[in-house]
């Protein structure tokens, strides 16, 4: 794998393209980074062409001052002028957590590069309902404190996350470092994002071949939600990981990775078309 920079703002990483294979596109969650896609990478590099990047705000990638600066609409815009750049016409994209919103976004303004999706530990529909509202509550008036502060522009890396293998999704020394890796800013305006109700998804209009895969004993995102996103897309497929929570990207990897494999080459004649 490769390391770049494009537009001196999007860090990213690939292997050598080869145009006999499928082309995956991995986005990650909030506070986390493209390190958490290392084990992926290793995995797959040399069965398909990987793409792995940092989100704004996160790891290497440019960090932005305002709130509005992480609406998941300019998530979406940043990986359509990545993958133009790199002149990927058709691709299959993963999104994880915030990842998924971003995914989503994306299908919803550029759905005809996209061959396949995969979404992992999605973050959808929990902007709605009465946990959310508190949720809101609470993130609107810490960003409005945090906003106070003066904003420190540098990134800060990737968080090595083969130290924090079997860690829970409340365990604190993963998500301080998350957090620390990130900063504050980047953190909670893009976690806020994540709750706002005016959220998008326009599921029924995705017609390409689609999984989800999700932990069974998620506390952050119930498994209801992805159970109940996998009814409204048309030809779904649904895996749940029996045992594991939220963080399945880091503590699920052999179970991801064939749920990821089996998926591609079952639908290789349509990602391939």
């Amino acid at each position: 794998m490769k390391e770049h920079i494009f537009d001196n703002r999007i860090y990213y990483r690939t292997n050598n393209f080869q145009p006999a294979r499928p082309t995956l596109v991995f986005a990650h969650g909030v506070s986390g980074s493209s390190s958490a896609w290392l084990p992926y990478e290793k995995i797959f590099e040399n069965k398909y062409n990987i793409l792995t990047y940092d989100i704004r705000g996160h790891g290497l990638s440019k960090k932005y001052p305002l709130y509005d600066d992480y609406a998941v609409k300019n998530f979406a815009e940043d990986l359509h002028e990545l993958v133009a750049f790199l002149d990927i016409k058709k691709f299959v994209l993963l999104g994880s957590s915030f990842g998924s919103l971003i995914t989503l976004e994306y299908n919803r303004l550029y759905r005809e590069t996209v061959v396949a999706n995969i979404f992992t530990s999605t973050a959808a529909y929990i902007n709605v309902g009465f946990r959310a509202k508190i949720f809101r509550f609470i993130l609107k008036i810490s960003n409005g404190i945090i906003g106070l502060f003066p904003f420190d522009p540098k990134p800060r890396g990737h968080v090595d996350y083969s130290k924090h293998i079997g860690s829970t999704d409340w365990n604190i020394s993963r998500n301080w470092a998350d957090m620390h890796n990130t900063g504050l800013r980047a953190h909670f305006y893009t976690l806020e994002q994540s709750f706002r109700p005016d959220q998008e998804y326009e599921l029924e209009k995705i017609n390409v071949p689609t999984l989800i895969i999700h932990g069974e004993k998620d506390s952050q995102v119930p498994i209801q939600n992805a159970i109940a996103m996998s009814k409204k897309i048309k030809n779904c497929e649904f895996v749940g990981i029996p045992n594991f929570d939220h963080g399945i990207h880091h503590n699920a990897v052999p179970q991801m990775s064939a749920a990821i494999e089996n998926f591609i080459e079952k639908n290789k004649g349509v990602i391939m078309n």
